[in-house]
């Protein structure tokens, strides 16, 4: 089972409630949120972390004591769990913690007019033709802000960060069927991806290693 967790973050802006969770956390995430500047960002941060936290409790483990190695592109993992594998991400109000035993990685964007130059940038010439097939400049951005999600978490997927350039591999977009494919020469692995349009306004993928008959679900978390 490869779960994908989100919640609402906008209660973090109350300041008992915020340290109150704070408190349930590791040194190490706290430290990530007390050098955040902005107390938006300090939130979402703090709900990504408080998913983990969640999210570890189904294998009998919280976040507060377990360790974490950075790899070598920077991605962060358990120390003495490898076998469990997680990604965060936050944009808007919301973060999201994806778990499960296989590499995997996570994206959620909000989604905002006037970003199509990004994909000009950033995208292969495939993704720009099936982008501008769209008529409407309201689909356009939707199918950039799906593009972009499912690019940036095969990117945490194979953990190599911002070092792959984003035109180095495609996002193969199938209408018809429905499926999505990721053309890439960065091993012998299949990659999986999965969309989900639970948050109304926002754009979330989940691309997976090698899981195509692995379930999934997507679960919404609540902060008392």
């Amino acid at each position: 089972m490869i779960c994908t967790y989100y919640a609402d973050a906008r209660c973090l802006d109350n300041e008992v409630l915020f340290q109150e969770k704070l408190k349930l956390l590791s040194p190490y995430r706290q430290q990530k949120i007390a050098i955040l500047r902005h107390g938006k960002d300090k939130n979402r941060s703090l709900a990504a972390g408080l998913l983990l936290d969640h999210a570890l409790g189904a294998y009998g483990l919280q976040e507060r004591s377990v360790e974490y190695e950075i790899g070598e592109w920077g991605k962060p993992v358990l120390k003495y769990y490898p076998e469990i594998c997680f990604s965060l991400s936050h944009s808007g109000d919301y973060a999201i913690c994806t778990i499960g035993d296989k590499p995997l990685g996570n994206d959620i964007e909000r989604v905002k007019d006037g970003r199509l130059k990004v994909a000009d940038r950033f995208f292969a010439k495939e993704e720009l033709a099936w982008l501008y097939e769209a008529e409407e400049e309201q689909e356009q951005t939707q199918r950039m802000f799906r593009l972009w999600t499912m690019k940036e978490s095969f990117v945490k997927a194979i953990g190599r960060g911002m070092s792959l350039s984003l035109q180095d591999f495609v996002i193969h977009m199938d209408e018809e069927s429905g499926r999505v494919r990721v053309r890439h020469t960065v091993d012998a692995k299949y990659y999986h991806m999965r969309e989900y349009r639970e948050i109304a306004g926002y754009c979330t993928s989940v691309c997976v290693q090698d899981s195509a008959d692995i379930a999934y679900s997507m679960i919404p978390i609540e902060f008392y």
